[in-house]
């Protein structure tokens, strides 16, 4: 029942916020198990998805039925098919298995935001957020407005990304680089100097 009204949820969602959606040049896009999805909420998805194929403002990403896990052992599953019929690559390394993942031609996540004060990826874009930043926030989901954003960019901005570079070692000062340079206090006039006196 619970996974019914879910279905049927999404359903109505996408005929409400498509054409929204449309008229605001956002392009929609779904990942996960389409194949365990109900017919009509699928054709759903495919009109929501040709509709707005052409946009390029923005694009929203919607995960239904979806597990990083799965996402890579279907890609693998997939490439290690296309393998067996001789029409596969002949290296298989990671340009191969994002070739596979769901939408291979989205781009990798910069910035990973996870809300309500959990400190756990829970199985999600486990490929996608290899290098992506991470942030995390007590603020509920429905209560992260606009302001919880513009503040997770803020810390976001200040983070200095490597994408598993090395880090370049601040070099340290030596001992005698350290050292404060010896200035001679001022002296009066005539003071210590031969003949000099009251």
């Amino acid at each position: 029942a619970e996974v019914r009204f879910l279905m049927n949820f999404n359903e109505s969602l996408l005929v409400r916020r498509s054409h929204e959606l449309h008229e605001r040049e956002v392009r929609i896009r779904f990942i996960g198990r389409r194949d365990r999805i109900p017919g009509h909420v699928r054709r759903r998805i495919e009109e929501a998805e040709a509709l707005t194929a052409g946009d390029t403002r923005m694009t929203l990403a919607v995960a239904l039925d979806y597990g990083g896990r799965d996402e890579l052992a279907r890609a693998v599953q997939s490439l290690a098919a296309q393998i067996r019929e001789g029409r596969g690559p002949r290296r298989i390394d990671e340009r191969a298995i994002a070739r596979h993942l769901y939408a291979a031609d989205m781009p990798d996540v910069d910035l990973l935001i996870r809300t309500s004060n959990e400190f756990r990826i829970s199985n999600f874009l486990l490929w996608q957020i290899a290098y992506a930043e991470l942030h995390f926030t007590p603020v509920l989901w429905p209560d992260f407005n606009r302001q919880e954003l513009f503040n997770a960019l803020r810390v976001y901005q200040g983070r200095h990304r490597r994408f598993g570079a090395v880090a370049t070692p601040v070099p340290e000062p030596t001992r005698e680089s350290s050292r404060e340079p010896t200035r001679a206090a001022p002296r009066p006039a005539g003071a210590g100097s031969p003949g000099g006196g009251a």
